[in-house]
């Protein structure tokens, strides 16, 4: 069987593209670059949210941060990114923030990021009226803006106010699991838990809450109390891929890959055909340069989603990916 001869050129693109793929050196200098990025934020009927926070985060060991507002159609654009998997998080008064990584690249277009916010909900139990809801966005707004001392201070006024509203507790949680006072974190959505309702909304927050119990154990080292309460997590809601696939976004943000491989997995495995966890796995298996399993999880992306958002990426990275052994 003859081989196909590849040029000086062709091992000197595949050696560039393992290396910027393999070197951490590499993805902390990511930060900086010449490509684009744009988006729009919705709600849940697919209008348009003006004035939203969009927050994109470099996840390597350097810190680098940008931020942008969305215009009156709730688009967005952030020019200068390098390389690397980006975290995009948005966030606006009166909706839950939501979270998503996507690889920029600055050889090829990027593909427009789409993220849809929910409303905030009143349960039966917890916030009970306008008065207690309005503490809720405003500290909301004040954590999305990492000022946590000053959300802290509204939020300690309404749990003397309101003592029964476990969504209070739980931002409190956040709050101090971003100011790294862990334990104080860890006692406040404790807490929460035991109060949390039974019924369909609180059993998608309690499940949410564990994993942000999970999260505070793995950021202390303690992977083994991480595991359990992620566990538990997708234990109390299991029919609900989103809580999986989170799971494996920690795990992958903190470059535990085996374990964001098996959650991600997990994730496939709850709803098949959504394409999303494959290519977080793909990207895994690349950062482990098990490009066998990366060139599985990439194709079956494409099967699921052959013109998505991400799929002109996913087709280029195929194409580097098939010319190594």
């Amino acid at each position: 069987m003859s081989r196909k001869k590849y040029s000086l050129f062709d091992f000197w693109v595949i050696f560039l593209i393992v290396f910027f793929l393999n070197s951490p050196w590499i993805l902390g200098q990511a930060g900086r670059g010449k490509a684009r990025l744009k988006g729009v934020v919705l709600d849940e009927n697919g209008q348009p949210v003006p004035s939203a926070q969009v927050v994109l985060e470099l996840l390597s060991s350097e810190q680098i941060k940008r931020e942008v507002k969305t215009n009156k159609k709730g688009e967005w654009a952030i020019l200068g990114l390098g390389s690397g998997n980006w975290r995009v998080t948005a966030s606006a008064e009166g909706f839950i923030p939501t979270t998503t990584t996507i690889f920029v690249s600055q050889i090829e277009k990027n593909p427009k990021v789409v993220l849809k916010l929910k409303k905030i909900k009143v349960s039966q139990k917890g916030l009970r009226d306008e008065a207690s809801l309005d503490y809720l966005e405003k500290a909301a707004s004040l954590y999305t803006n990492k000022k946590y001392d000053e959300a802290l201070a509204i939020l300690e006024e309404a749990i003397t106010e309101y003592p029964e509203t476990y969504q209070v507790r739980i931002l409190m949680g956040d709050c101090y699991r971003e100011k790294a006072e862990l334990d104080r974190a860890l006692e406040l959505y404790t807490q929460a838990v035991q109060e949390i309702p039974d019924d369909e909304m609180g059993k998608e927050i309690k499940a949410k809450t564990f994993s942000a119990i999970g999260d505070c154990y793995l950021r202390k080292g303690d992977l083994e109390k991480a595991q359990t309460f992620f566990k538990q997590s997708i234990e109390t809601y299991p029919e609900n891929e989103i809580i999986p696939y989170n799971v494996g976004e920690i795990y992958f943000a903190n470059q535990k890959l085996d374990e964001a491989i098996q959650y991600f997995s997990l994730a496939t495995k709850i709803k098949p055909d959504w394409a999303l966890p494959y290519y977080k796995l793909g990207l895994v298996y690349v950062n482990k340069a098990d490009y066998a399993h990366a060139r599985e999880a990439f194709t079956k992306f494409l099967e699921l989603e052959p013109e998505g958002k991400h799929s002109a990426e996913v087709k280029n990275l195929l194409e580097y990916l098939k010319k190594i052994k």
